[in-house]
């Protein structure tokens, strides 16, 4: 009988303590999402869903690797995988600097090097170039030209090459696509594998992105080509990925990429190449830098010495992943435009965000 009672003291007290942990750390958490005050925030994206520009959202943001807010809208839920755009550039030149890493390419490789096809001055354009709209290739096809939405990259590059340059590379910065095709077709020459299961291997499974994936190509406007616009993700895989880049390449004690990788793609490399006037930094932060882009990213903010302090990956559709720097955060508002095309434009729209967030941090900092 004695041994009974001990026995159910134990039990239960086992299970007491299991729940004293449980709701410890959720109060943990509710203490730090409610430590800030992102009451405008909620209002600025419930506004964007209630004049039906989408059909819902989710949005998370760490400040020193701490999650300090996360909530779901409208008809989004953790497992909601959404066409994330050219929110994709950002991982698709992750995935390139990590077979620079590996000593596979360069960023100084040229397109002949790997694609002898390419016989005109394309050919002369440079894997960094590439991945930075200074390679002199069309943004997108021709309007009399079949939209790119081929499922292989092969098929994709063979009908670049016949394409005639728009300018010589490194002279003109020109926002698009099919160049950044070309750059994921030469690292699959590269190691002898599709694009898809580089992209797996080097950064989707070391992150633990389980829905994230830039296969099979998406066939609506705006989605293709495979590396600009193909990627599609999850809330939480992306932050995943912030996290990384925010570490300088480190995820969980484990290295993704090396810390050079992370600071070649967060320079500048639009260097001397002319920059159209109603370019995106100039149209959301109002600067007139040239140093606007590194390599799949955009160098929203600098500081004095022209280091970067606010990136992102800004896609049509309104995703929106970005890292602050000098506030040491990062955030992803992930969303959707239900309708391409209306007078809402997604793409200058999400960016004030981060600025919202800043201003929130620093607000509760300074009380």
């Amino acid at each position: 009988m004695l041994f009974q009672k001990k026995l159910y003291c134990y039990k239960y007290g086992m299970i007491g303590l299991f729940f004293f942990f449980i709701l410890k750390a959720q109060a943990q958490r509710s203490s730090e999402s409610t430590r800030y005050n992102f009451v405008l925030l909620e209002q600025k994206i419930k506004g964007w869903i209630n004049n039906g520009y989408y059909s819902g959202a989710s949005v998370v943001i760490a400040k020193d690797n701490k999650t300090i807010y996360k909530r779901y809208f409208g008809n989004y839920k953790p497992e909601t995988v959404v066409f994330i755009a050219s929110a994709g550039k950002w991982l698709a030149a992750a995935t390139i600097a990590s077979l620079v890493d590996e000593g596979k390419l360069s960023w100084s490789d040229k397109v002949k090097k790997w694609l002898p096809e390419f016989t005109d001055v394309k050919g002369e354009a440079t894997l960094a170039q590439l991945m930075s709209h200074t390679a002199g290739f069309p943004d997108y096809q021709p309007a009399d030209k079949p939209i790119d939405i081929y499922q292989t990259l092969k098929a994709s590059v063979a009908a670049t090459a016949a394409l005639p340059a728009d300018t010589l590379p490194g002279t003109k910065f020109k926002y698009g696509g099919l160049a950044m095709n070309v750059a994921g077709r030469m690292a699959e020459l590269a190691t002898g594998k599709d694009w898809e299961m580089i992209f797996q291997e080097k950064i989707a499974i070391p992150l633990g992105m389980n829905a994230t994936h830039f296969t099979p190509v998406d066939s609506a406007g705006g989605h293709a080509p495979m590396l600009g616009g193909g990627a599609r993700s999850t809330l939480d895989d992306y932050a995943k990925f912030l996290s990384m880049i925010f570490n300088k390449g480190s995820f969980k004690g484990k290295s993704i990429l090396s810390e050079k990788a992370i600071a070649v793609m967060q320079a500048d490399h639009v260097l001397n190449a002319n920059i159209p006037k109603d370019n995106f930094v100039h149209a959301v932060r109002h600067s007139n830098r040239n140093d606007i882009y590194g390599l799949g990213e955009w160098r929203e903010e600098t500081d004095k010495v022209g280091n970067a302090i606010i990136i992102s990956s800004p896609s049509w559709a309104g995703a929106y992943p970005w890292i602050d720097k000098k506030n040491g955060m990062y955030g992803f508002f992930l969303t959707h435009i239900r309708e391409a095309g209306n007078v809402f434009n997604s793409f200058l729209s999400s960016p004030v965000l981060a600025l919202m967030v800043r201003n929130i941090v620093n607000k509760k900092n300074r009380k």
